[in-house]
């Protein structure tokens, strides 16, 4: 097969390529440039897809001796990652970015080009395995990337590979030591690729206006200050709320709920974080219909895991949890799984 292999600078992108390429592929490899302004894309070893990272995938691609090209992606993660991250923030949901962008740049737009140039399929590091088409977690429980490739289609899996799938983090490393990759020690990137601050915050209030509103306890209905605007709040926010006051009771509050349109931001005890039902739209669906049960949602990259039943529709899923979840919001993914294998996704678009 021909494989485009994404190489973005990092260790598991290059042991992925040298692996496709160790398995009788025909493989090249290609670095996304992402931003008009690369060099302002990396700050240690947060960040991603910096002038230093292309340098780090072009060497590997010499070590691997297979050709390599940098493709100009700029424009269209713009429109379809950061302004919909941007707007998402901006109505009151909570985005997962690198979930978008593997949905809209690297198994859409790359794909895309890739398939028009007469590859068969895109090689990335991502951990997670394919099996006939069917997408599970990985091996390696801690490195685990099935999450955000939960909104892949059939097609677009159709066209995957994911070299990494059955390895540990540590083998990986070892394997490009061994293969005299130069990016074998290299850390892994951290946090949002164009945020390479970490600042989100300090990000959205360049693009955002301030449109104040009022902080209100959930509990009471009392108001207890103002705000700058609903996109510096996400669901399960404790800090930075810019409250005068304690609780009565003393306790910590959180942010329950954002209501963009008169800007409120309810906030409350951590209990009230939890919820047991989730509406959702936009699915991608890859399991039987009707009612599923006996199954196992993920709604963050990380943790966010519950047994559920899910009710599939054509327009979203209606999740019923087996145990509550907290700090759930809408714009967030949730991931359906039975055992290992991931079944489907879809945007929450509320909890209850």
């Amino acid at each position: 097969m021909r494989v485009l292999a994404a190489m973005s600078g990092g260790v598991d992108s290059a042991v992925a390529a040298a692996r496709a390429r160790e398995a009788g592929h025909e493989v090249v490899g290609v670095h996304l440039a992402l931003s008009a302004r690369p060099a302002t894309m990396r700050e240690g070893a947060r960040g991603c897809c910096s002038v230093e990272d292309s340098r780090d995938a072009r060497r590997c691609a010499d070590v691997l001796d297979i050709p390599f090209y940098v493709w100009d992606m700029a424009d269209r993660f713009r429109e379809d990652v950061i302004e919909p991250f941007v707007a998402e923030y901006a109505a009151g949901r909570t985005p997962n970015p690198c979930l978008r962008c593997n949905e809209k740049i690297k198994f859409s737009a790359v794909l895309d080009r890739a398939r028009a140039l007469g590859f068969d399929a895109v090689a990335t590091g991502h951990y997670a395995r394919l099996d006939d088409g069917v997408l599970r977690r990985a091996a390696d429980p801690d490195k685990d990337q099935s999450y955000v490739l939960g909104v892949l289609t059939a097609d677009q899996l159709a066209h995957a590979m994911f070299p990494l799938g059955d390895s540990l983090k540590s083998e990986v490393r070892a394997e490009a030591a061994r293969r005299g990759l130069v990016v074998a020690e290299k850390p892994d990137s951290h946090d949002i690729c164009f945020i390479p601050s970490g600042d989100t915050r300090g990000f959205l209030s360049d693009r955002v206006p301030d449109a104040p509103g009022e902080l209100v306890d959930a509990v009471s209905g009392a108001v207890l200050g103002e705000h700058g605007g609903v996109q510096n709040f996400t669901v399960g926010q404790r800090h930075g709320l810019g409250l005068s006051r304690p609780a009565p009771d003393g306790r910590p509050r959180y942010v329950l709920g954002i209501e963009p349109v008169s800007r409120q931001v309810r906030v409350g005890p951590a209990e009230a974080l939890e919820v047991t039902a989730l509406t959702t739209e936009t699915p991608v669906w890859h399991g039987p219909r009707g009612v599923v049960g006996d199954v196992t949602v993920q709604v963050r990259a990380h943790g966010g895991l519950a047994p559920a039943s899910v009710e599939v529709h054509d327009d979203g899923l209606a999740v019923t949890l087996g145990a509550p979840l907290r700090g759930v919001a809408p714009g967030q993914a949730v991931v359906v799984y039975h055992g290992d294998r991931v079944l489907g996704s879809a945007t929450i678009a509320a909890t209850s």
